[in-house]
């Protein structure tokens, strides 16, 4: 008869259990106590799908093996659905103080991942995705304070992490400005597959009293960048009351300085809505309209090509790399050559096979999971600092 230990040494080797790693990674969770911005959608949904890849296994083996957590600060909203990762509240403090101090702390002898162009400069193993250099090129676009917080943030941080970004424009730009060699900033693109599970309500056409197909379309922040005057002063010379500009987002004065746009006639400015309002605008547009003078990415339009809107997009090379030919171009400064863009819209009527083929082909080069498996994949490298 066998003892009570060969027993347990049998049944152990019938059953190995996976040993677990010593390995340790944090995700830097303060975007989850930020309004939702493409920033904050882009941190929540590389998290969800690098959890989905950690879950069903397809990912490299040491990091099947680690420990997963995200650190937050008590503020924040939860992220439902994750099954690998943990969520774990640290910290009473807020804002970049909860980041430098509270988060620094409980993410100590851990690999820190930040999604959302901050984190703690004093924390050596650490990638930090930075979506764009607009602190640094377009100063104008901001505050006084909040420039000079971000540009210090920025030069830090490239002293002690690795930088990451969102396209080769912005990794180019990034590694110019913050004096690195472009080849150590990895690119984990945007998508706009978050719109996949979104059922678009029909009822904002009636609420906003519009006509299917007989209005444009536009979708961002009243901030400096997204430019929406010009959309506007575009709109007016075209002269169409038949097919308004319909504006849709909220105000961030206080960060950029500057005021949202006020209501004129042939103008509908619906202000904030909800994901579901913004798909069916998408899907019942004759065009969206995309005047934006500076992006890191340029997601709006991917998101208007998942529902088939015809794009039509400024020249601002990020747009470009992210478009392709999936979109037609003006000079986000000329009023003059958007309206006429947008009056080749009318003239052009629906969506053709063609243009549709072409916006299929650019939503198949960004998905969450190839983002989230590029993730993963820079994760498991050994550790490394900057390289200048």
């Amino acid at each position: 008869m066998l003892s009570l230990e060969a027993l347990l040494a049998q049944g152990t080797r019938k059953n190995p259990q996976r040993k677990r790693s010593n390995l340790k990674l944090s995700i830097n969770g303060r975007f989850l106590s930020q309004s939702l911005t493409g920033v904050q959608r882009y941190a929540a949904e590389i998290v969800k799908a690098m959890d989905r890849l950690l879950a069903s296994g397809e990912a490299p083996r040491q990091l099947l093996d680690a420990e997963w957590q995200i650190l937050a600060p008590l503020n924040a909203q939860t992220l439902p659905g994750l099954r690998r990762i943990t969520i774990k509240q640290v910290g009473s403090l807020q804002g970049h103080a909860w980041d430098q101090i509270d988060l620094a702390r409980a993410a100590a002898g851990t690999r820190l991942v930040s999604l959302a162009n901050s984190g703690p400069v004093l924390h050596r193993d650490h990638l930090v995705v930075i979506h764009d250099a607009q602190v640094f090129r377009r100063p104008d676009f901001f505050s006084w304070r909040y420039l000079a917080l971000h540009r210090t943030l920025g030069h830090l941080l490239a002293r002690t992490a690795t930088i990451a970004t969102v396209s080769a424009f912005s990794r180019n730009e990034l590694a110019e400005v913050l004096s690195l060699d472009p080849a150590s900033i990895p690119v984990i693109a945007n998508s706009a597959e978050h719109f996949a599970t979104i059922t678009p309500d029909i009822s904002i056409i009636e609420k906003l009293r519009l006509a299917p197909h007989r209005f444009f379309l536009f979708v961002g922040s009243m901030t400096k960048n997204k430019n929406v005057d010009t959309a506007i002063r575009a709109a007016e010379q075209l002269g169409r009351a038949d097919f308004p500009l319909v504006v849709v987002g909220g105000d961030n004065s206080k960060v950029f300085g500057g005021g949202a746009a006020e209501q004129k006639a042939g103008i509908v400015i619906a202000g904030r809505l909800k994901d579901e309002e913004i798909a069916a605008l998408f899907s019942q547009a004759a065009a969206f309209v995309f005047p934006s003078l500076y992006e890191g990415f340029g997601v709006p339009p991917l998101e208007a090509m998942f529902f088939a809107c015809p794009v039509i997009a400024s020249s601002a090379d990020a747009v470009r790399e992210t478009c392709a030919d999936a979109a037609v171009y003006f000079d986000p400064l000329n009023a003059g050559e958007l309206s006429a863009r947008m009056r080749e819209r009318i003239e052009l009527g629906g969506i053709s096979p063609a243009e549709q083929e072409k916006q299929r082909q650019r939503l198949s080069t960004y998905s969450w999971a190839k983002s989230a498996a590029a993730m993963l994949e820079f994760l498991a490298k050994p550790a490394s600092g900057p390289t200048r």
